[in-house]
């Protein structure tokens, strides 16, 4: 994480503000005439009481009555305005930069995420970002309000005497600005403790979901609970401090509101004998300072969810300014329609630091960037199918990834139908390229769903096409909804043959003209891995096909075979 003060976070957070100025403005303006109201009613209630004793007249009371009754009603309609103001930026900004985070995602993906914390992520992109509705809803107008309110009741309590107004302000600083930072500073490490804490207990049950079936295998349910437990218990006791300091916070903000005014009011009785007020001035100024500080209670309450809220805005803002390893190829790059071919010259490649190595091998950034890739020459030509064998780790899936442009070659070139793939465009390199990994994911939605993502405007003609192709058509009719099922979050209501080769089929449906299949027989029986092979012979002189695969039978119908080894073809 970025070392940011926190009035740089504020001020980068501000900057998304801009351009909902007119309803910063608008609630602000409605902010100071709705506190105005609220402080008006006691005052003017408190001077007519003073002019009724005055003359002995409760009559005096009565033509005050109608303006009291006008101004509470002021008061309610403008605060409504003035909350709806601050909830609309915040809602929309929320979207806004939750759409940001998502597409800065998309950028850093894969080089940038592979290996990165699923459950910090989780963290970031929805407690995170919602955290940040209490900058934009409860910090940006409430500071600009109170900040007028302060400067118009030192104007008022100026008229009256300097000196209560100077009591005033100091009160005003106590409260709005004092105590927020007292508690946000005894809040912070448990501020931010709380939100690590928060995204340990989601990864770890994010975990747990995932590996439900190999913790019920080895017994090692009590275990996890135990954990769970422990997690759950840490972040409760966190946030209870939280809600201790908050507390204390808002002791603190009352007994200095009472210290304040009662200070107010023995000055303006000192004043007063002095002859420097008279006795309406001493309760007009004494009932309209305890009456003033609901603006900066409102400052006074954000203390305790301050430094988390700068820090989620600090999480937010590091990835949004995050750049990305692998920079997308814009629309000046050169597009390819035909492909010519496909060849790597001379490659070397490393995983850098947050890179997973090749099989998800996280273990591998404990040490060293190690060379997956050296020296490495391929050549794949049109309509051929080119096989790729070699130990597990020996860089052939490595090799699939660069020629998708998941990560760019440390030396050397990797380049479709001559052109080098760091000056194609990425959209086009995507269009002439499908990639089918050994685990395919699915999404929590239906098959059709799935399926569609490769070519969402895909017949159903078409659609049956790729499926029988590869081997799954059968499947999916079979089903009760057929290509209508649902199927649960990571496929999980399926096994990982279906899963394999409803990838195949995802492929198929895109019609790239260069094929990348990594095992893509690998959680296939002997029945279903012919059906799938006979259809990849099929697929001779129509498309490209490298193909990555352990067995000999897979590897029995390439034109061409590369064996690596540590890195090396041989």
């Amino acid at each position: 994480m970025r070392k940011r003060s926190n009035a740089r976070v504020m001020w980068e957070l501000a900057r998304f503000v801009s351009p909902f100025s007119p309803w910063v403005c608008l609630a602000v303006a409605c902010g100071v005439a709705g506190f105005c109201c609220a402080t008006a009613i006691p005052v003017i209630a408190a001077g007519a009481a003073v002019r009724a004793a005055a003359v002995g007249s409760l009559f005096e009371l009565a033509p005050v009555a109608g303006l009291l009754a006008a101004l509470a009603v002021a008061r309610g309609v403008l605060h409504f305005i003035e909350q709806r103001c601050n909830h609309y930026i915040a809602f929309r900004l929320l979207a806004h930069i939750r759409s940001l985070v998502f597409g800065k995602l998309r950028e850093l993906a894969p080089a940038k995420l592979s290996g990165a914390d699923r459950g910090s992520l989780i963290s970031t992109v929805t407690s995170d970002v919602e955290l940040l509705e209490v900058y934009f809803a409860h910090t940006v107008s409430p500071v600009c309000i109170a900040v007028l309110m302060a400067a118009i009741m030192a104007i008022y309590l100026g008229c009256i005497h300097p000196a209560l107004a100077a009591v005033a302000l100091l009160g005003y600083a106590v409260v709005g600005i004092a105590v927020p930072v007292a508690v946000s500073r005894a809040s912070g490490a448990d501020g931010r403790a709380s939100r690590d804490q928060a995204a340990g207990l989601s990864g770890f049950v994010l975990d747990g979901l995932r590996g439900l079936s190999e913790v019920l295998q080895f017994g090692a349910g009590q275990r996890r609970l135990a954990e769970l437990d422990r997690l759950s218990g840490e972040l409760v006791d966190t946030q209870g401090r939280l809600r201790g300091v908050a507390g204390q916070g808002q002791t603190f903000t009352s007994g200095i509101i009472m210290v304040v005014s009662v200070a107010q009011m023995l000055l303006a009785l000192s004043l007063s004998a002095n002859g420097e007020v008279d006795g309406t001035g001493c309760v007009l100024a004494t009932v309209a300072t305890f009456s003033s500080f609901g603006p900066f209670v409102a400052l006074a309450n954000l203390g305790s969810t301050l430094q988390g809220t700068l820090a989620a805005g600090n999480r937010v803002l590091d990835i949004l300014e995050e750049e990305p390893q692998v920079e997308d190829v814009s629309e000046d790059g050169v597009r390819i329609s035909k492909f010519t071919g496909a060849a790597a010259e001379g490659v070397s490649f490393s995983y850098g630091t947050g890179a997973t190595a090749e099989g998800g091998d996280a273990d591998a950034l404990d040490a060293a960037p190690e060379k997956i890739l050296d020296d490495v020459s391929i050549e794949v030509e049109p309509g051929q199918i080119v096989a790729i064998q070699g130990r597990s780790g020996s860089g052939k899936s490595t090799l699939c990834r660069l020629l998708m442009r998941f990560w760019d070659v440390d030396e050397g070139r990797v380049s479709i139908s001559g052109t080098d793939v760091r000056a194609i465009t990425t959209g086009s390199l995507r269009d002439m390229e499908a990639f089918v990994e050994q685990d395919t994911h699915l999404f929590h939605d239906s098959i059709r769903y799935n399926l569609l993502l490769a070519k969402p405007d895909a017949t159903d003609a078409e659609l049956e096409a790729a499926c029988r192709a590869a081997s799954v058509h059968d499947f999916i009719m079979s089903l009760s909804d057929g290509y209508d099922t649902m199927v649960g979050e990571l496929g999980d209501t399926l096994s990982g043959g279906e899963r394999q080769r409803l990838g195949l089929a995802r492929a198929f449906l895109h019609d790239a003209q260069l094929l990348l299949l990594d095992e893509p027989t690998s959680n296939l029986d002997a029945l279903n891995e012919a059906q799938v092979l006979r259809s990849l012979d099929e697929q001779r002189g129509k498309r490209a096909v490298v193909l990555i695969s352990h067995r000999p039978s897979t590897s029995a119908i390439a034109d061409k075979t590369y064996s690596m080894d540590s890195g090396r073809v041989s």
